[in-house]
């Protein structure tokens, strides 16, 4: 079914940030980051969509409102899927997706006729691992390879002390508990990203294709990342996936790469980011990123997502336009990605992204 209104998790916790902002238009902007300009702006620009950015957000928020306070911008974190339906249907002016604009569902090309024709830009804004988070007493640690977390989502395997489990952790005293997994209930790239990470690294063990939706019928769920994340705190043996910055105090289990086992970690997630091709046939002002899932480098840690915020290259307004320009211009800025780093434990784009992302940015204008 169609969705094209705008809409939003009713998850406890989770709420529209609402960020007091102002400035100028970027393309006025001497620093080329938002943060200093010579001209006024005011409106509002309302966006939305994932839910891994939004401690991001509310850092991004917070840095661009030191310099800027005439302006609201809106940022709901309903999830991606909802995100990007509501940026096509121009209930939002941007939206923040943890995957990119489908080409299999239609998403990139009626994203290009909501644009006026022209391709949407997509730009990295926050990259960031995902973890296997998981709630089992008397359990501190945990190590598990990809076809056996595939075989746990799956249902293939029940209870906590399964010998597969054991043999991967020889040293952790497993109890008899079941094991309860937990998946998000929404249209979700986090979904998206872990079901590609099963989908390619899981030896055959997941036979569904990678999707935003949950594709196995029934089961634990929770709306939003942190429905997800007080689902799997809500029982014991339960077991799900979330930005590890919404990981909080449950247990994180190391994943095996090559032949080691990784917790997640920024630097993990930047390294796979670094080594993995863009998407093939997108225009040039789309970065789209196919993550390398089988990377087996020390220390790299595949299961990751790269968050992207999509917006039009040109807008009928003009205050559209210089909002959206120079709200994104500080979050792919340097210090807009140090802040992200700091409050929500990203990954900031290197220099060459970063540079590139800028640049595309620096693009936006009124028609």
């Amino acid at each position: 079914m169609k969705r094209t209104s705008i809409r939003r998790a009713v998850v406890p916790g989770i709420a529209v940030l609402v960020l007091a902002l102002s400035g100028c238009a970027a393309g006025n902007d001497d620093s080329g980051d938002g943060s200093s300009s010579s001209g006024a702006l005011s409106g509002t620009l309302n966006g939305g969509g994932s839910s891994a950015q939004e401690s991001a957000q509310g850092a991004w928020r917070a840095g661009f409102q030191s310099a800027n306070d005439a302006v609201t911008v809106n940022y709901d974190p309903v999830g991606s899927g909802t995100g990007r339906e509501n940026f096509i249907s121009g209930a939002y002016v941007f939206a923040g997706s943890d995957s990119a604009l489908s080409t299999d569902e239609g998403e990139l090309d009626k994203a290009t006729e909501r644009c006026g024709g022209a391709s949407p830009i997509e730009v990295p804004a926050y990259v960031s691992p995902i973890a296997v988070v998981y709630n089992l007493e008397g359990v501190d640690s945990l190590q598990l390879s990809a076809p056996l977390v595939a075989e746990i989502f799956d249902g293939k395997v029940t209870t906590w002390n399964d010998p597969l489990i054991a043999d991967q952790n020889p040293d952790a005293d497993l109890p008899d508990t079941t094991i309860t997994p937990v998946h998000r209930s929404d249209d979700s790239g986090t979904t998206s990203n872990f079901t590609d990470y099963l989908e390619k690294a899981g030896e055959g063990k997941w036979t569904y294709p990678h999707d935003g939706v949950w594709p196995i019928k029934g089961g634990e769920s929770g709306d939003g990342t942190s429905g997800l994340v007080a689902a799997v705190k809500a029982g014991d043996g339960t077991i799900g996936y979330a930005d590890e910055s919404q990981a909080g105090d449950l247990g994180v289990a190391a994943l095996k790469v090559g032949s080691e086992y990784n917790l997640p970690t920024a630097e993990g997630a930047a390294k796979v980011l670094a080594e993995s091709p863009r998407t093939e046939g997108r225009d040039p002002v789309d970065m789209a990123i196919d993550v390398d899932r089988t990377a087996t480098d020390s220390g790299a840690y595949p299961l990751m997502l790269t968050s992207y915020l999509i917006a039009c290259q040109t807008y009928d307004s003009a205050s559209d336009a210089d909002l959206v320009k120079g709200y994104l211009a500080y979050v792919v800025s340097e210090e807009g990605q140090q802040a992200a780093a700091d409050q929500a434990g990203s990954a900031p784009l290197d220099s060459k992204l970063q540079q590139e992302a800028a640049g595309i940015v620096d693009k936006i204008a009124a028609k």
